[in-house]
This record gives C-alpha cells, structure tokens and sequence, in this order.
C-alpha cells in the first residue's frame, strides 16, 4: 500500500477484516506500506498491521513479495504510480477520483489495458457501490421496479471547511488535488448515480464558488485558497433523464450527506449514507390509498455483502463498505476477470469532471468528452 493517511487506514482495516469475514479464494498478506517519509511510514506500519515499510513507492514494484499495489495517495501521484505498477506487473487498486485530468486517466486506462492483455488487473475504488442499499437500488432499477428513469438528484454534503479558520491542507490545493469538493465527494456521487441507474452522463451545466479563499497554514501564515468549496450542477443522462448535483463542503451541520433519490415512471428510490442501512422505496403500482415511501433495512441474508457479517437488523458502517471492495478485488483477480468498477469507469467519472468545470468556467453547457 502507498500511503498512510485517512484512506491508508480504511484500507488497512479492509485488507486486514476480508479473509476471516469473507474468506475470498485468495488471502492477503499486508507485505509492505510505503511513503515519503520512511520514519513516518515505519510507525504505520506497526500500527496498521503491515510487516515492512519502505520510503520509496519504486522499491515495492521490485519485491517479489508484493502482487497488488494499492494506492491511497493525493490525486497528483495516481498516474505515475499506477502506470509504474501495472507496467512492472502488479495489480492495482487506486483510490477514486482516478486522477487529477482526463490526460491522465487516459494514460492509466492505456497501461491497464496492456495489463490485462497479460493476466494484470485493475479497479478505482468508488466504496460506495458496495453498500448494501446502494447495491440494492441498483439491483431494483435493473429489475423495472421503478420503471424508466426520469430524475436523478444527487448531493453530497458536508461541513468540515464551515470554518473559515479551518486549516490548509493538500485538498484545497489544485496541484495535489485537482479540484475541491467536486473531486473529492463529487465524483462519489457521479459514480453512484451512473452505477445505480445504468445511465451515462453526456452533458453538463455548472456553478462552483469558494467561499473561503485563504486559509491558516498549520505552520503558521496563509495560504490561497485554489480549489472549489462547492460544486453544483444538472445534466442530462444517455438514457433521457435529467439529472441534478450537488457537492459542497460547506454545508453546515452535514457530517457526511450522500444522498440519492431516482424518479421513475412507475417507482422511485432514495437512500441517504447518514442512514446507510436504510433504502426508501416507492411502488407507484401500488393502490394509491396504501402506497408510499417505505423504509428497507438491508442487512438480510439475501442483501448483497450483508450475509457475510452479522444476524439480520445488526447494522454496516462505513469500514466495511471497503472490505466489501477488498474481497471483490481478490475475487476478481483469483478468477481471472475484470473487476468492477474498472479504470475505464473511472475516466468516464473523471471527463464528467473536466465537463463540470469547464462549464463553470464559460457559463455554458458543456458535453461530456466521449459520451455522444
């Protein structure tokens, strides 16, 4: 693993849970953990579970020890590492969003593409498929129980930049993180929506703002400000639906909103990540004096990922929705077929992404690169 921070650690949790709770066909050994300081990446090694460390990413692609690298690093080191990896012959798991530009992801799908022509694989790690609800809603959708699909509104909300003296970090840095909250949460959102209804977005038009344009530096000093606080916007799906987004970490008192509700001809579903055992849905064939929006709680045997955790009502949190991606990672690679989602999927997120901001920067609409 490169990188030890926020996703280092849920991805520790991940690797160190999947064998004894899902028992996929492959085991994991948590070889080594890299980062750029050694002395830093020792210490969590010891305590995340990993048996070495080293202070250089390149060294792990010269271990023979080492079959999967998986990246949880800033968005700027996607590509090069990825790119390095594949090409040295390891499969890859890279933390979503894929990269920082479409360029990039175009170079990432190229090299996993010549991975796979040799037994190579690859994933991006948008978790949040692996929710059991979220499974669930898409499973509904494929199955017509809502019909066609009209309307998405899609949000992901939260508060933790609220504060104007909240401190500068690499994600309020375009160089490392390429866009702000439209990058960082949007693009859960964008792949939730398109993974739930089977819809590609084709185009956009949107509105992005920073409200806080400087911020303190841990160190001391200030520091501009140079990505979005906020990122709103509608679109309009390959499938004929409109679509409406909002990613925002400014919204006060939201500690982790995403939320997504589908409209159908005949149905409708909505679930919210702050009740994430929870999916809403609605039978418009149902008698209109009974129908209404009831309430799932998925966590029966027959909810995908679910029956390998506890007895029936005892609840999922967010750790495990990145087990959930561990075991399907292994499984993938232990069967010899492409993982899902794959680094395709990713650029596709990644060129809605481009589209975004280009038209919140011309104020007009703004296709999606490869959709028409």
């Amino acid at each position: 693993m490169v990188g030890h921070a926020f996703m280092g650690r849920a991805h520790s949790q991940a690797w160190r849970s999947v064998g004894p709770f899902f028992g996929p066909p492959l085991t994991p050994v948590m070889a080594a953990l890299a980062g750029r300081d050694a002395v830093r990446a020792a210490a969590a090694a010891r305590t995340l579970g990993w048996a070495s460390s080293e202070g250089d990413w390149k060294q792990l692609l010269h271990r023979d020890d080492v079959q999967i690298v998986d990246i949880c690093t800033p968005g700027d080191t996607h590509a090069e590492i990825a790119v390095a990896a594949l090409d040295a012959g390891k499969h890859v798991l890279c933390e979503k969003p894929l990269a920082n530009s479409s360029a990039e992801a175009e170079a990432m799908v190229a090299a996993a593409e010549r991975a796979r022509a040799k037994g190579v694989r690859s994933m991006v790690g948008f978790n949040y498929r692996r929710v059991p609800a979220v499974t669930l809603a898409r499973d509904l959708v494929a199955d017509g129980r809502i019909g066609t699909v009209r309307h998405v509104r899609a949000q992901y909300l939260q508060d933790w930049l609220t504060d104007p003296e909240a401190p500068f970090s690499w994600r309020l840095d375009r160089d490392r993180a390429g866009t702000g909250a439209l990058g960082d949460i949007g693009a859960h959102i964008i792949d939730t929506a398109q993974f739930v209804t089977g819809h590609r977005l084709v185009g956009v038009s949107a509105v992005m703002d920073t409200f806080v344009p400087e911020r303190p530096k841990p160190g001391g000093g200030t520091a501009a400000v140079t990505v979005d606080d906020a990122a709103l916007f509608i679109g309009r799906t390959d499938g004929g639906a409109l679509a409406s987004f909002e990613a925002t970490r400014m919204a006060t008192g939201r500690k982790n909103a995403l939320r997504i509700e589908v409209s159908g001809s005949s149905g409708a579903l909505s679930f919210d990540l702050e009740a994430m055992n929870e999916l809403w849905f609605y039978d418009g064939t149902e008698d209109a004096e009974t129908a209404g929006f009831r309430r799932i709680v998925v966590t029966e045997p027959v909810h995908t990922y679910a029956r390998q955790w506890w007895p029936p009502g005892h609840l999922l949190g967010y750790e495990h929705t990145f087990t959930h991606q561990a075991a399907d990672l292994l499984t993938a690679i232990a069967g010899g077929t492409d993982p899902s989602p794959s680094f395709a999927d990713g650029l596709r997120v990644q060129r809605v992404l481009d589209a975004v901001a280009a038209s919140a920067a011309s104020g007009a609409w703004a296709d999606v690169e490869g959709s028409l």
